[in-house]
């Protein structure tokens, strides 16, 4: 990937006449079955890009409970989109939810004064807070119509889509389909130093590129950042499995542990973990594991969450989970 980096063509994507960040959107668009991509910084301002395109100041978006754009972007909807979120579903259902409570949710704007226009639904597959949880595709299908009849545009935070799609063995094509934007990361599991893109119809994409202008994302010669990211589509996506039989590995050990309960299903890259009675709190825990090389996140007071990628190989995932089963039994 480094070599990538210092053997890439560049240009001045500012205006359009970086080969390597034009070769990277081409192949990302035709990945995902859109007519465009536009390359940003961060996964964070593709979907703050897909609010501004998908909705007006004073707009509500409907996202999941847990939702990345709700949970992880500093507020970002309101400062910068004007957007109001409202939440559906629940945390005990993994960040999924019904067609049913997206119809019970949604808000026409009956009058000047009665409510805000609901003009986006965002879903997020695999979902972070959710444990990497993969939509079902009937019941993401029939949310999407239920959306679409109700006028709703669609909006997919696609982070973490390529694993999505590795793991129940369809194309990123296919899921994306439902979607009017989608957005989708280089940098967690196909390991890529830094990128996002974006994906939709020309004229979104259009629009999406004076407002990465306005919130500052648009890029001199950055060339050297999209030659890692078509790097990391070339060799890194198919090993994806490996993370995620990584992961089952560390879930199936912890089954094992007392005073530890995994949050099921572990369908991709994510294993959640809740300490239950008698056992220290997720601070303490991680801490103590980090002692000991294992990196982990305390993802509440007492739930733990480990990700696998592929610095991490088979054998340091059984040692996190043992070290993991010693500290939480003596």
């Amino acid at each position: 990937m480094r070599a990538a980096i210092a053997a890439a063509p560049v240009g001045d994507d500012l205006y359009r006449e970086d080969p390597t960040v034009n070769r990277l959107q081409e192949q990302v668009a035709d990945l995902l079955g859109k007519p465009a991509a536009l390359f940003v910084p961060s996964g964070t301002m593709a979907n703050q890009l897909a609010l501004r395109v998908n909705t007006r100041p004073g707009d509500d978006a409907l996202v999941s409970e847990g939702a990345h754009i709700k949970w992880y972007e500093s507020g970002a909807a309101a400062a910068l989109a004007g957007v109001q979120l409202v939440t559906v579903g629940q945390v005990e259902k993994c960040g999924l939810f019904t067609a049913s409570e997206v119809e019970e949710l949604y808000q026409p704007q009956r009058s000047d004064h009665a409510s805000s226009p609901m003009s986006v639904l965002c879903l997020e597959n695999t979902h972070n807070r959710g444990g990497g949880r993969i939509w079902p595709q009937g019941q993401l299908d029939e949310v999407c119509r239920t959306a679409r009849r109700l006028g709703m545009r669609l909006h997919l935070d696609g982070a973490r889509l390529w694993n999505a799609a590795v793991a129940r063995g369809q194309s990123p094509r296919e899921l994306a389909a439902p979607f009017d934007t989608v957005s989708v990361c280089l940098s967690k599991g196909l390991g890529a130093p830094v990128g996002s893109l974006l994906c939709g119809s020309r004229e979104d994409i259009e629009s999406a590129r004076r407002f990465r202008r306005m919130y500052g994302g648009s890029m001199r010669q950055a060339g050297v950042l999209a030659a890692a990211g078509l790097y990391a589509l070339e060799h890194h996506y198919t090993r994806l499995s490996e993370d995620h039989q990584n992961a089952a590995l560390i879930a199936q050990v912890l089954a094992t542990v007392p005073r530890v309960r995994v949050v099921e299903p572990v369908e991709t890259n994510i294993v959640l973990f809740d300490l239950l009675d008698g056992a220290p709190d997720a601070a303490a825990v991680v801490a103590t594991l980090r002692e000991r090389g294992v990196l982990c996140a305390p993802f509440a007071p007492r739930r733990v969450r480990l990700v696998t990628h592929l610095d991490v190989d088979q054998a340091s995932c059984r040692y996190a989970a043992e070290q993991i089963q010693q500290v939480l039994c003596g």
